[in-house]
């Protein structure tokens, strides 16, 4: 199993080195692991470096770190230089968030955008509340004959509306599923994903965040940042087994079968290194 999207370098896992192992234990065979920031880059670097079989580093400026007063622009193209999988992200646009600056996230995701189409490396954008301004770009650029990325882009766990995956799809677009969409409280979120092409899948588990319910979580994890702060529960990325499969269950496929097409849905979009057929 491959987990395109978490944040291992999150200071909630205390012990990655066990987290790791567990992950292992699961069968989770590669993960991409994501920065938000230049303040995290270095850490995620690092996890690649010692763990070089299972971690694909991205890099990326988060919407919720914008803006940067750091040199990030100059500093994100040496850390994918220095990559054997380039890869660019967590980045997007966010309107959830308080006291968004609507310019600062739309030039720091054009620049991040623009570069993964120069470089045609993978990107994994993050998209909340902010759809319409999402679509809009979109199509101005398609407008204007402005590409993207050959190999296409992720929207990591998406949750969007349906009506706009066949667009999406059209432009590239690969959708990661998480299993925060099993969540009771998710049932419209879930039903996207029987509307998204099966060549277009892939899993995340967006650990530490994104916790899936209780029934579906096989590792119940509990952490804290600080000495002062009451421990609360967050993701373990071993939880990816059972994640899979429930959503083979809920599309009606052997999760024998889905991890198979996960696969080569991972290794096309993540490992590939020329342009894909679409």
């Amino acid at each position: 199993m491959q987990d395109a999207h978490l944040h291992l370098q999150d200071p909630r896992f205390q012990n990655v080195n066990n987290i790791i192992a567990e992950m292992r234990a699961v069968g989770v065979t590669r993960c991409v692991v994501n920065g938000t920031s230049p303040d995290d880059w270095k850490r995620v670097q690092d996890l690649a470096k010692e763990h070089p079989d299972l971690i694909i580093p991205s890099y990326g400026l988060h919407p919720w770190k914008v803006p940067c007063e750091q040199d990030w622009k100059s500093l994100l193209k040496e850390y994918l230089a220095e990559s054997e999988i380039p890869c660019i992200g967590e980045c997007g646009l966010d309107r959830w968030m308080s006291d968004y600056n609507v310019v600062a996230q739309q030039d720091a995701f054009l620049f991040q955008l623009d570069l993964a189409c120069q470089m045609n490396t993978p990107l994994s954008i993050h998209i909340l509340k902010a759809w319409g301004w999402f679509a809009d770009i979109l199509r101005e650029r398609k407008a204007r004959g402005k590409f993207f990325p050959e190999r296409g882009f992720l929207l990591h766990s998406y949750n969007g509306s349906a009506e706009l995956i066949p667009e999406l799809v059209d432009l590239g677009a690969y959708f990661s599923f998480s299993g925060y969409h099993l969540n009771t409280y998710k049932t419209k979120q879930l039903s996207l994903f029987k509307r998204v092409p099966i060549k277009r899948l892939l899993l995340e588990t967006d650990a530490p965040d994104m916790l899936p319910p209780d029934e579906i979580t096989t590792h119940p994890l509990s952490s804290k940042k600080s000495d002062n702060e009451t421990k609360c529960h967050i993701n373990h990325p071993a939880n990816l087994s059972s994640i899979l499969e429930h959503l083979a269950a809920y599309l009606g496929i052997k999760s024998s079968d889905l991890d198979a097409q996960l696969d080569e849905n991972f290794s096309r979009f993540f490992l590939s290194k020329f342009p894909p057929a679409r």
